[in-house]
């Protein structure tokens, strides 16, 4: 009991600690077109992840090349497919096939109904062959409303926005499921910062006492210095129809 009543003590302490330190930024400016990069964006250091046309740049999580099903690219579109609604259950996981430090991460979403995904970070594909979806920090896309993993985890820490299974997003939060969402992850060494279409959900300190105790009681804690290391961004095959474009990202 002892032990339940700690972790929840860690759940609500981490995020009000993490604002202790600011990472401040401009918002780079929409673009006219997708998956191209403004003249301010270039200027700023962005790049795009996904060209909107091709698969270079990426991987199966678990594959030396980019799975041959489960993924389409339909008019600028980076489509999962539906299938079982399982993790990995079609094409599997893929991640960009470099590594990453310090960045702002943005990707542009939409989720059919009841879906499940998700961008990870901070993910090392050589811990990762085993079944089941590649194990990394994971901003959650989710329809909150319909699909089951809503309801579990520790205070909502399973749902939209949340850094998944460890700190929660907050109830009220800008989403609409029937157009294009914003992702926004935000990384300066250890401090983290998740936003959603311009509004800031939640930040953390990895590399703590504080962190590795949360760490400790979520699903992660057999995952030797979970999230306390570099790695690739990953979009997450759930077995449902989920839809991503403009992937770019500014190292800083």
């Amino acid at each position: 009991m002892k032990k339940i009543v700690l972790a929840m003590a860690m759940l609500a302490v981490l995020p009000a600690s993490a604002k202790e330190k600011k990472v401040v930024t401009e918002p780079a400016s929409a673009p006219t077109t997708d998956n191209v990069l403004t003249e301010q964006e270039q200027r700023e250091g962005w790049k795009l992840l996904w060209d909107g046309k091709t698969t270079n740049g990426w991987r199966g999580a678990k594959l030396q090349t980019f799975p041959e099903k489960g993924w389409r690219i339909e008019d600028g579109i980076l489509k999962v497919e539906k299938a079982s609604g399982a993790e990995s259950g079609n094409g599997g996981d893929i991640v960009t096939e470099k590594n990453y430090h310090n960045f702002i991460l943005k990707v542009d979403f939409k989720i059919t109904e009841g879906a499940n995904s998700g961008i990870k970070y901070f993910v090392d594909p050589d811990m990762n062959l085993g079944e089941g979806s590649a194990i990394g920090c994971e901003f959650q896309i989710l329809d909150d409303l319909r699909h089951p993993d809503a309801k579990l985890g520790v205070k909502g820490n399973r749902k939209l926005g949340s850094l998944y299974d460890l700190i929660p997003a907050p109830d009220q939060k800008p989403f609409d499921i029937t157009t294009w969402n914003t992702a926004c992850v935000i990384v300066q060494d250890n401090h983290v910062e998740h936003w959603l279409n311009g509004v800031k959900l939640l930040e953390y300190e990895r590399n703590t006492q504080e962190w590795n105790a949360l760490v400790a009681y979520s699903k992660y804690k057999n995952w030797p210095n979970f999230g306390n290391r570099d790695g690739r961004i990953l979009l997450q095959d759930h077995g449902d129809e989920v839809w991503y474009k403009n992937v770019k990202i500014k190292e800083l």
